[in-house]
């Protein structure tokens, strides 16, 4: 391959040794084509910067972006930030982001304009002659409406025609010129965290991941509140169990950024989640935002009670590749912190397992439902394809995209296994056969409920009212499991009918998917002990806690809560030990007998184990 060196002399400085590793994923850093530019200036603005950022941080890899909002950086500046970094152990290599205007919403390329497919593949021939490798940031999709894209698009809805478009431009104007300059270079695409919704812009889930050498996560979720995509936490692990089904062992890694957030514990807590996920590198993004200075205003009010994340200890001296340990300075400590303190668990975990959820290609409907489900405690793993090996499925809305689901829930209730479809999909399947099944109806009335019964004549009471929708069924053709009572009458929100030797189950989806988090845990248990029935382990308590099991019988279990909280892991009876592997301090559980509805003639044994859990803060265990 043709290298471009110019044969900078670097200054006589301190060059500090190979960064160190961390045990269970690399980490890189990403620097945008304005911090590229930048770096032709070793001695004022490069090397003060990243001898900051590497004593506070261990860093295996760079990745050196070429274009950006149409700057372009020079090939002096490329090549002097390539040997600075090489000469210091780091492997580097590129980076492309497709955006005309990145603060314009997003503005990208019109891949059906002449000027700008020439200018697309002409980035891409530049970058491929500068490495063997380079990653496409986020914004390789297109929101070009313009009278060339109307009359090209012609009868094709906008997301067939981009998804089309998109597809064709990865080939003919990226991957097929990059690879005719430089034989040996790799090309991964890196999504972005909105999934959901990719094939409206162009994003091939389904066509892509197979002409890339690989594809990358984007899990950062900032905060849900604040941030104007609303993406709950759990959506960092979620999206890349996603991909990985989608593209098995070509998952390169995840990505964060420090945006969009009050506190650094939500920094802390992507970080984590994207290595809970078993992603095998982690990329911050970017290099001129970890020399941000850090803030006192970054510490929570739940600081000081021995979390997870403890500012207090974050900012004890570090002196990594420097000799003096001093006082930590900017971003960059906060995260060195954080994947220090996930890097001395996951070497307990094996391989994710969760609650198959089945997400067609292209589908959409309860979009990003399940990650509020897994804000309540349910361990998720979505899916591309239809899961029919597994004892227990879960179906949203969005199942509703296959032709041929009906059959397919009958298929698994005849094996004998469950089923478990959300609100959402009883409405789009009631009239397509599901009433074949089952007669039950998804009403257009609602009832504001603030009052649950769970399988016995106890009323529990929430905290706040939710907004529920109305199902009707036929008496002692099914049953509820959970119901929604407001004054004298109720309605199910969790409901089971027997089919062949199978079973079953309607989960009533809030209006607001946030109310879910205002059930109470009363009646989030018996959601909980349904759909983790095929589970080994479940958990009870309130929500916005996180489950993340693994095949080897280890969990994490993790707190989203501002406070303290006790909860309870639920075991299968033979499983009678929690060790703590951060502590090594063990616990027995408590053998109790579990009835599923009060009609039920199934008593099944369990054992449950009380658990605390600080704010903002994970723990591991393995079970035995």
């Amino acid at each position: 391959m043709k290298k471009y060196l110019t044969g900078i002399l670097f200054p006589l400085v301190f060059i500090p040794g190979f960064s160190q590793k961390y045990q269970n994923f690399k980490v890189s850093i990403y620097c945008t084509a304005y911090d590229v530019e930048k770096m032709q200036d070793t001695v004022s603005y490069l090397l003060p910067r990243w001898n900051e950022i590497s004593r506070q941080l261990k860093v295996d890899k760079i990745y050196l972006e070429t274009h950006r909002d149409l700057m372009i950086a020079g090939q002096e500046s490329l090549d002097n930030a390539r040997q600075f970094f090489e000469n210091r152990g780091l492997e580097v290599t590129g980076g492309i982001t497709y955006t005309i205007k990145e603060s314009d919403r997003f503005r990208t390329f019109c891949y059906d304009d002449p000027a700008d497919r020439e200018k697309v593949r002409e980035i891409a021939e530049y970058t491929a002659k500068n490495f063997d490798g380079f990653i496409l940031d986020d914004f390789f999709f297109t929101n070009c409406k313009s009278d060339g894209a109307i009359k090209e698009k012609g009868n094709r809805s906008w997301t067939q025609y981009r998804l089309d478009l998109m597809v064709e431009a990865a080939q003919s104007l990226v991957i097929t010129p990059a690879k005719k300059i430089n034989p040996d270079v790799k090309i991964i695409i890196k999504y972005p965290n909105w999934y959901e919704h990719f094939q409206g812009l162009g994003f091939n889930l389904e066509k892509e991941p197979g002409i890339f050498d690989g594809i990358y996560t984007g899990t950062e979720t900032r905060d849900a509140v604040l941030s104007e995509q609303h993406l709950q936490p759990y959506l960092g692990y979620n999206i890349f169990r996603y991909f990985e089904n989608i593209a098995p062992g070509r998952n390169m890694g995840g990505w964060v950024d420090p945006f969009g957030m009050n506190y650094y514990d939500r920094y802390a807590e992507q970080l984590w989640i994207t290595a809970f996920a078993k992603a095998p590198e982690i990329t911050l993004f970017n290099f001129s935002q970890l020399s941000r200075p850090i803030s006192p205003s970054g510490q929570s009010p739940w600081q000081g009670q021995n979390t997870s994340f403890d500012f207090f200890e974050m900012m004890q001296p570090v002196g990594y590749n420097s000799g003096e340990p001093v006082t930590p300075t900017t971003l960059a400590r906060v995260a060195g912190y954080a994947l220090e303190a996930v890097d001395k668990i996951m070497d307990h975990t094996g391989n994710p397992v969760g609650i198959k959820s089945y997400k067609p290609f292209h589908s959409t409907g309860e979009d990003f439902l399940p990650n509020y489900l897994g804000m309540i405690g349910l361990p998720m793993d979505e899916m591309p394809e239809f899961p029919e090996a597994e004892r227990l499925i879960l179906l949203t809305e969005k199942a509703g995209f296959d032709p041929h689901i009906i059959d397919k829930i009958k298929n698994q209730l005849a094996a004998g296994k469950k089923i478990v479809i959300t609100s959402g999909l009883l409405r789009v399947l009631q009239d397509k056969g599901l009433s074949d099944i089952v007669e039950i109806r998804y009403t257009d009335r609602k009832a504001l409920v603030q009052d649950y019964t769970c399988g016995d004549y106890r009323l529990i009471h929430g905290d706040k009212p939710v907004l529920m929708q109305q199902i009707r069924y036929l008496t002692n053709d099914s049953w509820e499991i959970v119901s929604g009572i407001s004054g004298a009458s109720g309605w199910p929100i969790l409901h089971m009918a027997d089919y062949s030797k199978g079973r079953l189950f309607v989960l009533v989806i809030p209006d607001n998917f946030a109310d879910l988090y205002n059930l109470p845990p009363a009646v989030l248990n018996k959601i909980r002990e349904t759909l983790c029935s095929e589970m080994e382990v479940s958990i009870e308590g309130p929500s916005n806690i996180g489950l993340y099991l693994y095949d080897n019988k280890t969990f994490i279990i993790e707190s989203f809560l501002d406070h303290e909280t006790v909860m309870k892991i639920v075991t299968a009876e033979q499983y009678t030990r929690l060790t703590d592997l951060i502590t090594n301090q063990t616990c027995e559980g408590e053998q109790r007998q579990q009835i599923f509805y009060r009609r039920s003639p199934d008593k099944l044994s369990k054992n449950a184990f009380s658990l605390t859990l600080k704010p903002h803060s994970f723990r591991i265990f393995r079970y035995e």
